[in-house]
């Protein structure tokens, strides 16, 4: 009887013992999907200087947000860098006006007011050809590239050609020997 006592005295003490509210949680609000930068645009961008420091590579990478073009000009710093990027009908390769075809559901042309060969010599810095897809660059799993494309090197300027799915908006960075352009993979900013 002492024992059914001492738990029937325990389970009340347990019963009167107010219960205590769970805390209450802070109401979350769920980020949005939009963690790319916005505001870039689709009109044309240029900047005017001009270096004699030859190019001597282009490559490309994919971002989160983005697919990303490099044109390196190793030893060029960021002062005479000059660039000039719009969207075109076609690529049509300097001098001669032929026109060379990219794919994709639009075409960036990208100049850079820099030469492709070494302006004393003449021999080439970046081993590409006209109308021909850039070496080494494999737009396999890209987003937003389709096609890139050498227009040629003419007069210290070198064009390519640049295919996108569609006309998205993009940027242009100069930073230390390299011109930069980022191509978005949709207007939004989502992911």
């Amino acid at each position: 009887m002492w024992v059914a006592l001492a738990l029937t005295g325990a389970t009340a003490a347990v019963a009167a013992t107010p219960a205590q509210a769970a805390p209450a949680r802070a109401s979350v609000a769920t980020p949005p999907a939009t963690a790319c930068p916005t505001g870039w645009g689709s009109t044309a961008e240029t900047r005017t200087a001009t270096t004699t420091v030859p190019v001597t590579n282009v490559r490309t990478g994919r971002q989160a947000c983005y697919d990303r073009m490099v044109v390196d000009l190793p030893g060029a710093g960021t002062k005479g860098l000059g660039y000039s990027v719009r969207y075109v009908d076609q690529l049509r390769q300097d001098g001669s006006g032929h026109p060379i075809p990219v794919s994709g559901g639009a075409i960036l042309e990208v100049r850079v007011t820099a030469p492709a060969y070494d302006p004393e010599t003449g021999a080439p810095t970046y081993p590409a050809r006209a109308g021909r897809p850039l070496p080494g660059v494999d737009l396999t799993g890209y987003r937003t590239f389709r096609d890139a494309r050498f227009g040629g090197s003419f007069e210290g300027e070198t064009q390519i050609g640049l295919g996108v799915r569609a006309r998205l908006p993009f940027r242009v960075l100069v930073l230390t020997d390299r011109v930069v352009v980022d191509v978005a993979h949709n207007w939004n900013g989502t992911r």
